[in-house]
């Protein structure tokens, strides 16, 4: 689509991006290589945050761009069940609340990479910290876009327990960001259902691992980015077209 104004054309595009993880510098090269710009939207598929090294620099870029839509990652969700008590100084009270469930959410979160997202978010200033937090409490579940006449359902993860006689409503958040998705079910007809969460170096017989990878109506988009050799990937909702950053 395409509109003039002050005798410039403006190409008008939607991209989706997932899985981060902190790769700043390979985010910042795939957006100028999609060419992005204020009149195009770009949808984030969750897990912004961990592993790799700028995950929070990552995130504060979202939060400068009206035009990006964020959706939650399991990553995302394990940062807010922890990141409000790591605000806190560390009191008698503070020691108090580090109940149970609270240690193994801050364990969990450990194993799954929370060091660079911690060592950038104790940098910041009160306020500022807050204000990451309240971003992230904004982002999305899901999405459903239509482009080209084309149906997309964005999700992080995919449709645990899936079944053909559910509504999207009726999925729950772990369904949502943790179950992985079923690439040998189609889940719809006549909708495409794009994910990231599974890095296709991991989709079972996928003839090309750390690209995207396209079954069954699923677009599967994490490529990797943390893992040696991955790649950030962004796929054109209008034209199909694929971009990559990294090896």
């Amino acid at each position: 689509m395409r509109f003039v104004r002050d005798k410039e054309a403006i190409t008008i595009a939607s991209y989706v991006i997932s899985d981060i993880h902190g790769q700043y510098d390979m985010f910042m090269e795939l957006l100028d290589k999609i060419k992005f710009n204020e009149n195009d939207t770009l949808y984030i598929l969750g897990d912004v945050l961990d592993r790799g090294p700028h995950p929070i620099k990552t995130l504060m870029k979202l939060m400068e761009m009206p035009n990006a839509i964020c959706i939650v990652g399991n990553h995302e969700l394990m940062a807010l069940e922890c990141l409000e008590f790591l605000m806190k100084e560390i009191t008698d009270m503070s020691i108090e609340e580090l109940d149970e469930k609270m240690l193994e959410n801050l364990l969990t979160w450990q194993y799954n990479g929370s060091k660079t997202t911690i060592e950038e978010f104790e940098k910041l200033d009160a306020v500022t910290k807050q204000d990451v937090i309240d971003f992230i409490k904004d982002f999305v579940i899901y999405e459903e876009v239509s482009v080209n006449d084309k149906d997309y359902l964005l999700v992080h993860a995919g449709l645990g327990n899936y079944s053909p006689e559910k509504d999207i409503e009726d999925y729950s958040l772990h369904d949502l960001i943790w179950a992985r998705a079923d690439y040998d079910v189609r889940y719809f007809e006549d909708k495409y259902v794009i994910s990231g969460h599974t890095p296709t170096q991991y989709i079972k017989d996928n003839p090309q691992p750390g690209f995207i990878y396209r079954k069954n109506n699923h677009i599967a988009i994490d490529c990797g980015a943390c893992i040696p050799g991955g790649r950030l990937a962004a796929i054109c909702l209008d034209t199909g077209e694929e971009y990559y950053t990294g090896d």
